[in-house]
């Protein structure tokens, strides 16, 4: 079942992804080396097997309860967000991870 061109030119327009001629040639090979790779799996008898949509299988949230100390405290926000180098509101402001790598903190933030 090897992905033509056509259908790597699909995927990448549904993807919103701009590709070269040549660029496209890659990836369709790429993409065909890649389903060559799990056609092992197919060997496989997997009647009645139910399909698995995450390998932890039922995941809940995982996070706790935010906890107060054997004295009932906890942080204030004040408390929290005194040393911030930036806060904006009531949250720690930090330099865009997405943005442009020259970027720099405002002065005096």
């Amino acid at each position: 079942m090897a992905l033509t061109t056509n259908d790597v030119r699909g995927i990448a327009d549904y993807a919103r992804i701009a590709l070269t001629d040549e660029e496209l040639q890659e990836m369709t090979s790429y993409l065909n080396d890649a389903i060559e790779l799990l056609e092992p799996i197919r060997a496989y008898d997997l009647t009645g097997v139910e399909p698995t949509y995450h390998p932890i299988g039922d995941l809940s949230n995982v996070m706790s309860d935010d906890q107060t100390d054997a004295n009932g405290r906890s942080l204030t926000l004040d408390v929290a967000l005194r040393n911030a180098k930036s806060t904006q509101g009531r949250a720690f402001r930090v330099p865009s991870i997405l943005g442009n790598e020259d970027q720099k903190w405002p002065k005096g933030a």
